[in-house]
């Protein structure tokens, strides 16, 4: 046998199976598109000039990892659906004459077939789109579009060698498979069935104890998340290894336990449903299993992501209040109020036309809340508190100028308004000091340091003269440990963002050589970064809930065509002893809904008790609107289920034409 044999044959191999190669083949185009693309994307030049850009190339070469490491063991996973198929066929092959050497020739024409097809076709869509993806990018982030059409060489070379690695070890895998079995074994491995399961009582229950642990742990832990991240790593882990434990002990458990209800289960569509369950369930757990995460993974990132880029805007005033903000730690009032002088004179100079200013002092004091008690400690002191609580003490008359109001307050009256957690109490104790609290205010002085604080931050309009007293009193307790007085001067400008820069800079730089002690923002030269960051937020998002979503159609489709196979016979069985065609659809439609469905739902159920944790994230990223969270969550869990809908209509005909051969 000539090498032209083999070739010939691997040809009409696939050809005889496409309905499933052409699926894979589908997928492996699509993985390698999307690697490609984050690839180039982090190569490109014509982002050198935008500002920003270092933290997309950042999530870029990140999603490219994930993207790469995603389709190595997805792509064997999807592989081994194929070598099943093939078994019995290459079971014929053996025992017509054909050696395993042989075999392993015609499957490495056919790896090469699928491989080459796949990567010219990868390779060319992902050039195609790669423009496309840049000028979207641009448009996210406010840049300028850069004419040219860029190509990365490096990142096609990349591309090769990393799917080469990839459908090499596919090859590796397939062969051992071949190798371990006997013709008579490859030859009825295919079809091989399963014992009906025993229903594993104490599986079953650790799975649901699993995933309430993992719920739990995202509802209950109250912690910033840079502090509860090792807790809410655990939930997730917990929450994977339990839903894998449900579907294949839970799921049994649940089928078995409608079995026992006669009134339910001696109906010709349960009957049959619930039997085919039963029997295959433990074969199918792990694949149910997988399209439930990679549900919930897609869902979780199209709807987090989303949230950012619709946000983006409201983020970004939220953090920079004013087109200038400019935060004193001088100890000094004299100190500050010479550098606010400077900064006016620069005005001046630079004909920088200024529409509104601000100017306000505030006390900053960490603390530790207690029932509405608040113990104040150093900086350093309150990580990792639970109830950890910045306490913003403002004059009364700042607030009232700043705000334009003509509020009152009485010797021993505040009013309190919460940048994070609703403020419950009716007075305010701290160090000797009792307050009652007026009125809690649903606006506030914006301030970026205040407002980008992770912890429950309050900010407290107090009596003029109570900061300065609050000052001697944190003073007198913390000693060199205690914050100082900061003063904040913001303003308006009607210059054009480029005029903006140019004037921060040379803030910036004289700053700098008189060693002012503060912070300088400008939102025009802030939010380019902020654009960067939160788009490469949204496009590894973007990328990998496509490659995710591929992955779980492949896993569906796969799994309808398997089952398809294995029921065919038994269907026809069953209408040779009288059942008819529309009872023999009846009941496929029943088993194909209650276990197509069954991930959806639970995955559902994973994306709404990760509510508390994505929301915490979202916090951290400044996105305090989580109305508008939930509002992407719903609008992505429902364009998803018509997706998965879709799907169910497209597979669940492919499985009863299948039956019906």
């Amino acid at each position: 046998m000539n090498n032209g044999f083999f070739r010939k044959l691997a040809v009409d191999n696939m050809k005889r199976n496409n309905k499933s190669y052409i699926p894979y083949i589908l997928t492996c185009i699509v993985t390698i598109t999307v690697f490609y693309i984050m690839k180039s994307l982090s190569l490109n030049p014509c982002f050198e000039t935008m500002i920003g850009i270092d933290t997309i190339n950042y999530f870029m070469q990140l999603g490219s990892i994930a993207a790469f490491l995603f389709s190595l063991v997805f792509l064997l996973y999807s592989n081994s659906f194929l070598i099943k198929r093939r078994k019995k066929e290459w079971g014929i092959f053996n025992i017509l004459g054909m050696e395993r050497r042989h075999i392993a020739k015609t499957l490495a024409w056919e790896t090469c077939y699928v491989f080459t097809i796949s990567l010219i076709a990868g390779l060319i869509l992902g050039i195609a789109l790669d423009k496309v993806m840049f000028l979207l990018i641009v448009k996210v982030v406010r840049g300028t579009v850069t004419l040219g059409f860029f190509v990365s060489f490096q990142a096609i070379i990349t591309t090769v060698l990393l799917f080469t690695f990839i459908f090499i070890v596919i090859y590796i895998y397939s062969m051992c498979q071949i190798r371990i079995s006997n013709p008579i074994g490859l030859l009825h491995e295919s079809n091989a069935g399963e014992r009906e399961p025993k229903a594993n009582t104490l599986l079953a229950y650790l799975g649901v104890i699993f995933i309430g642990c993992g719920y739990g742990i995202s509802i209950i832990i109250d912690k910033p998340i840079s502090k509860a991240a090792p807790y809410l790593s655990c939930a997730v882990l917990l929450v994977m290894i339990g839903t894998y434990m449900f579907f294949t002990a839970s799921s049994i458990f649940f089928l078995k336990m409608l079995r026992k209800r006669k009134n339910y289960y001696y109906k010709t569509k349960h009957f049959i449903s619930v039997s085919n369950l039963i029997y295959r369930m433990k074969q199918n757990a792990v694949g149910l299993a997988n399209i439930c995460i990679l549900s919930t993974a897609t869902l979780v990132m199209l709807s987090s992501t989303s949230s950012l880029i619709f946000g983006m805007d409201e983020i970004i005033q939220t953090q920079y209040p004013n087109d200038f903000n400019i935060y004193s730690d001088e100890t000094d009032l004299m100190r500050s109020e010479e550098s606010f002088g400077y900064i006016r004179r620069l005005q001046k100079n630079m004909n920088l036309n200024i529409s509104a200013e601000t100017y306000y002092k505030y006390l900053t004091i960490p603390t530790v809340n207690k029932e509405g008690s608040f113990y104040p400690v150093s900086a350093d002191g309150i990580s990792g508190e639970k109830n950890e609580a910045n306490l913003s003490f403002i004059t009364l008359s700042d607030y009232n100028t700043v705000m334009g109001t003509d509020k009152t307050l009485g010797t021993n009256e505040v009013m309190v308004y919460s940048n994070r957690k609703a403020f419950h109490y009716d007075t305010l104790k701290i160090f000797d000091k009792q307050y009652a609290v007026k009125e809690k205010l649903g606006n506030a002085i914006g301030n970026g340091v205040i407002a980008a604080d992770e912890s429950n931050s309050y900010m407290v309009v107090v009596p003029d003269m109570e900061v300065n007293q609050l000052y001697k009193l944190q003073k007198r307790e913390l000693g060199d440990l205690a914050s100082n007085i900061c003063y904040f001067y913001g303003f308006n400008s009607d210059a054009d963002k480029t005029e903006q820069k140019e004037f921060y800079y040379a803030l910036m730089d004289a700053f700098t050589k008189c060693e002012y002690q503060g912070t300088l923002e400008s939102k025009a030269d802030a939010q380019a970064e902020q654009m960067g960051e939160y788009g490469g937020f949204f496009f590894i998002g973007i990328f990998l809930g496509t490659l995710f979503l591929a992955s779980t159609v492949l896993i569906i489709y796969y799994k309808q065509i398997s089952e398809g196979n294995d029921d065919r016979e038994r269907f026809a069985i069953m209408q040779k002893v009288g059942m008819s065609k529309q009872e023999v659809k009846s009941s496929i439609r029943s088993q194909v809904r209650t276990v197509f469905f069954l991930p959806l739902i639970i995955a559902g159920i994973h994306v709404i008790a990760a509510f508390p944790m994505i929301s915490r994230l979202l916090l951290k990223l400044n996105l305090n609107n989580t109305g508008l969270y939930i509002r992407c969550t719903a609008v992505s869990f429902l364009v998803f289920a018509v997706v998965y809908m879709v799907i169910y209509y497209l597979t669940a005909k492919i499985y009863y034409n299948i039956v019906n051969k």
